[in-house]
């Protein structure tokens, strides 16, 4: 019998490749079993990380900032035959290399993750594709504009730094250089929230990335003031599209002055990754997530796995906390128990639920 395992990443306590290793572990334990391992994503944290490695893209090391203007090693994928650079947002500009007492929206800039995306134009690179999981700030992509050649002026006409508290509070003018580069960004995620109103960036996830309380509404005042001097700067028609709540607003932002998209979902790295060949040669795919729920259904690379099982009559398991897969429609839904997420060993403790769901599922013989 031969699987292709192709797990999401289990949010909290384990990546796609870790989850994928140890499934994959249990399987070679089982006599006649073969597997091809391909974790999957679906514009969530990760996501063209894992299309680097999925891909054998050259990674390209660059010394830049992070969120709140700190050196940090990060680094892009390098597609040279197609001119194509990959890059999270969370590489440099993410949540997870900051302290819980660092995060702050007043001050975190993408500017770390433009000039990232700036050494990949300088190489050649004419296509940014930007995974926006993850990240650490509600800028506006203003951050990323700044390391490209937008300027963000103060009352007095002046510069204003980057990661300046309140930066965005601080902008009364915006000026474009005429050497800005040429190139189209396609941006990745999982998400449909608006920029604006009670689901846009700043309330829903404002507070996530450490934004007090009282000051949701001052902050959002902000946002709708600045995004009329980039709709007065620009020229351009605006509406607020799904996904511009996605990683601060860096799509929305982007579109003012580069040509851009917004791809959701899983279908775009499930196809650059070839998925559909590799799931022809499987008698099963195994698959899983953290918590499958309502928004799996959106775009989520589980369901999407599902869709494509059923479309070629292949056989498909689900590993997913809690019950929500039960009448989804997968052949086996393998329910991971409850984590006490207080406790400190709690990763190490999800990957051993996960090893010993597995070998309860191969007794039972749950893959027949």
């Amino acid at each position: 019998m031969k699987f292709l395992i192709a797990p999401n990443a289990f949010k909290g306590t384990m990546s796609a490749e870790e989850a994928a290793l140890i499934i994959a572990e249990k399987i070679g334990q089982q006599s006649d079993s073969q597997y091809i391992i391909q974790p999957v994503a679906d514009g969530g944290d990760g996501t063209c990380g894992l299309l680097i490695d999925s891909l054998g893209l050259e990674k390209i090391q660059v010394l830049t900032l992070n969120a709140i203007g700190q050196p940090i090693m990060a680094y892009f994928g390098w597609d040279a035959g197609n001119k194509k650079a990959f890059l999270d947002v969370s590489t440099a500009s993410g949540l997870g290399v900051l302290e819980s007492c660092q995060k702050d929206p007043n001050s975190a800039s993408t500017f770390g993750t433009g000039l990232l995306i700036k050494k990949a134009i300088e190489l050649g690179a004419n296509e940014i594709i930007i995974g926006l999981g993850g990240s650490a700030t509600v800028d506006m992509g203003t951050g990323i504009l700044s390391a490209l050649g937008i300027l963000f002026l103060d009352e007095n006409g002046r510069e204003i730094p980057v990661f300046s508290p309140k930066f965005l509070q601080k902008i009364q003018h915006i000026q474009k250089s005429p050497e800005i580069p040429q190139a189209h960004f396609t941006c990745l995620c999982d998400v449909r929230n608006p920029f604006l109103g009670e689901i846009g960036a700043v309330n829903v996830f404002g507070p996530q990335k450490g934004l007090p309380s009282n000051q949701v509404d001052i902050f959002e005042n902000d946002c709708e003031r600045v995004l009329k001097l980039l709709i007065k700067k620009s020229k351009k028609e605006w509406k607020d599209l799904p996904g511009y709540g996605a990683a601060g607003g860096i799509a929305m932002g982007l579109q003012f002055f580069f040509p851009s998209e917004i791809k959701f979902g899983a279908d775009y790295f499930l196809d650059l990754v070839g998925i559909k060949e590799k799931i022809k040669t499987v008698d099963w795919i195994v698959t899983g997530e953290g918590q499958y729920d309502a928004q799996s259904d959106q775009g989520k690379a589980s369901f999407a796995l599902l869709q494509l099982a059923k479309s070629m009559g292949k056989k498909i398991a689900l590993i997913t906390s809690g019950s929500g897969g039960r009448n989804a429609g997968f052949d086996a839904v393998l329910e991971l128990p409850k984590l006490d997420f207080s406790r400190n060993d709690f990763k190490e403790k999800a990957r051993q639920n996960l090893d010993r769901l597995l070998q309860d599922a191969f007794s039972e013989r749950n893959f027949s």
